[in-house]
């Protein structure tokens, strides 16, 4: 049984509502959407070095309307490439190119966010390596709690509308909001069962149409589920931003993380982002039985 209730038993847990990554018009939604939802400070993660890319264009000015509106941006790296593809040094250096160009803007917080969620997997030494430079430099890890992404990053609505079947948007909208708080539900689960319960949540999402026009209906539903939204700064002010769980493997929300480490057998995820399920659950419910090419 869940609900507000039980959730109040370990302290209501808290979520901060967090966007990392199209034209002036989606974000101008977006932001609409976001304070219309009650909140009232998400953070944008920013890849600088995509400002010179074709999708990147406007993006000083759209990120600076995110300020504006009481948002705040922090450090996604620079050209958002995979720690295990990198080595220690050349990924500090491309945080530092970052920092160079987020550090004097309006509305800056010293945090970092790993790109992929990516601590540099079976490499603990690399790993530890960058969470002392990040330590040295003063910035606080960006972490994760919560992912549902595997719907945006599946692109199975491009991929239906390129190949010109009938999408059934409001399918689409309970899809997405249902996936997102059946994801919020795991990894609050899993983080009750270790020391770290009651701790403030933290919730990836990413700067789509699909976000802009439906960001409402999902907070609506996690509040309807006992969530409560904080801010931004509130959410990485908690403990969890100090911790580097020892495990085989970093990569991921640190949720999944934290409950390896602390022994919770698996599954320690939320199933809903592999992309087999998604794909099923897509053409059943948006697509109405029609298969996605292969």
């Amino acid at each position: 049984m869940k609900g507000a209730a039980q959730f109040g038993e370990f302290n209501e847990p808290w979520q901060a509502v967090i966007c990392s990554r199209l034209d002036l018009a989606t974000t101008e939604r977006l932001i609409r959407e976001l304070r219309r939802a009650g909140v009232g400070q998400a953070a944008l993660f920013v890849n600088p070095g995509n400002l010179a890319q074709p999708d990147g264009a406007g993006g000083e000015g759209r990120i600076a309307a995110y300020v504006r509106a009481g948002h705040v941006i922090a450090n996604h790296s620079f050209s958002h490439r995979a720690l295990t593809d990198m080595s220690a040094e050349d990924y500090l250096a491309d945080i530092d190119r970052a920092e160079a160009w987020l550090r004097s803007r309006a509305g800056y917080r010293p945090w970092f966010r790993f790109p992929f969620l990516n601590e540099g997997r079976g490499d603990a030494a690399k790993r530890d390596a960058v969470f002392a430079g990040l330590a040295a430099r003063g910035l606080r890890h960006g972490f994760v709690t919560v992912d549902a992404s595997g719907l945006e990053h599946g692109g199975h609505d491009n991929v239906a509308t390129r190949a010109g079947l009938a999408i059934d948007r409001d399918a689409l909208r309970d899809m997405y909001v249902r996936n997102h708080v059946a994801a919020a539900d795991v990894y609050w689960r899993l983080l009750e069962q270790t020391p770290q319960r009651g701790s403030a949540h933290v919730m990836l999402l990413h700067e789509t149409d699909i976000a802009a026009l439906w960001i409402g209906d999902l907070v609506a539903a996690l509040r309807a589920d006992g969530w409560q939204v904080v801010t931004a700064d509130d959410a990485f002010a908690g403990p969890l931003g100090t911790l580097v769980p020892r495990v085989p493997s970093g990569q991921g929300p640190l949720s999944e993380l934290i409950a390896w480490e602390a022994g919770i057998p698996a599954p320690r995820w939320y199933d809903g982002n592999r992309d087999s399920t998604m794909r099923a659950s897509f053409e059943a419910s948006v697509l109405r039985g029609a298969r996605l090419p292969s």
